[in-house]
């Protein structure tokens, strides 16, 4: 599936979600009635999810108009206007809130981002998203990272290997284990988390893509760092936070991968006001 497509099944559910049989305050206002609204960011944000905005209004009535003054992975200052909405006054009081639903989350996931980025800017290390997303906004959430300038890790469980403690207590040693995984799919990005530099000597050794150093110290990815020498890809993952990053960006690992880029969100405040 698309991610136009996406897009127009998200707003569907969501306006079923939301309205379900019918907006019973919106059917008090005269079909005729029109209103003409902006809609302003109370604060700093980096804005994403225009195009899921758009569809819940047109969905709801095609002749609502929008004019955005901005773009997905715009830069957006606080108070300030970010796009006209006006049409008729019952379509638009029902799409209102899903739309808002999608543009503050998907803004919350762009801003968050960008401020990892921001934080490494100087370094060549890049900010990864995770599976940890909200269930049914996957593909919208990744879509955000980017918008906040990170890269995506595997989108699901189906387009990249990632061979963790169990799967390696259930399949065998990690040079089993990847062998299998690349007669199975040599297209595939492999990658095995390792626990200690033992099993990243492992890992290097099976010919892997990408070694996930789970909750290594600062130390302990300095030392894979000079243990690797290049050879493969290192992506440091757990309890990631914005004071810590730097730090950890600055060892020399490629990726740092951050769950709460997509979990722990905060919405943005946006607000749709009537002139």
């Amino acid at each position: 599936m698309d991610l136009y497509q996406l897009i127009i099944n998200q707003a569907a559910n969501a306006l079923d979600e939301d309205v379900g049989s019918g907006d019973i305050s919106a059917e008090l206002i005269d079909a005729e009635t029109c209103l003409d609204t902006e809609l302003l960011v109370r604060e700093d944000a980096i804005l994403c999810g225009c195009q899921w905005f758009d569809e819940v209004f047109r969905q709801c009535d095609e002749r609502i108009n929008i004019q955005w003054h901005a773009q997905d992975g715009d830069r957006l200052n606080a108070n300030t206007v970010v796009c006209e909405v006006s049409g008729p006054a019952r379509g638009l009081l029902t799409a209102e809130r899903s739309a808002l639903n999608f543009l503050q989350t998907l803004s919350g996931t762009a801003t968050l981002t960008r401020s990892y980025v921001d934080k490494i800017k100087h370094t060549d290390c890049k900010i990864l998203d995770t599976r940890k997303t909200i269930p049914q906004l996957r593909f919208g959430q990744k879509y955000a990272v980017v918008c906040g300038g990170g890269s995506n890790h595997r989108i699901g469980l189906f387009d990249a290997f990632l061979i963790k403690e169990n799967h390696l207590a259930a399949s065998g040693s990690i040079a089993k284990t990847v062998a299998r995984a690349r007669q199975m799919h040599p297209e595939k990005l492999l990658e095995v988390e390792i626990e200690n530099l033992a099993q990243l000597q492992q890992a290097i050794d099976a010919g892997v893509d990408r070694s996930l150093l789970d909750n290594f110290s600062i130390a302990e990815t300095k030392q894979a760092v000079e243990l690797n020498k290049g050879r493969i890809e290192l992506e440091a993952s757990g309890n990631i936070d914005l004071e810590s990053v730097v730090e950890i960006a600055t060892t020399g690992v490629n990726y740092v991968s951050i769950g709460s880029l997509t979990k722990n969100l905060r919405a943005i405040d946006f607000s749709l006001r009537y002139r």
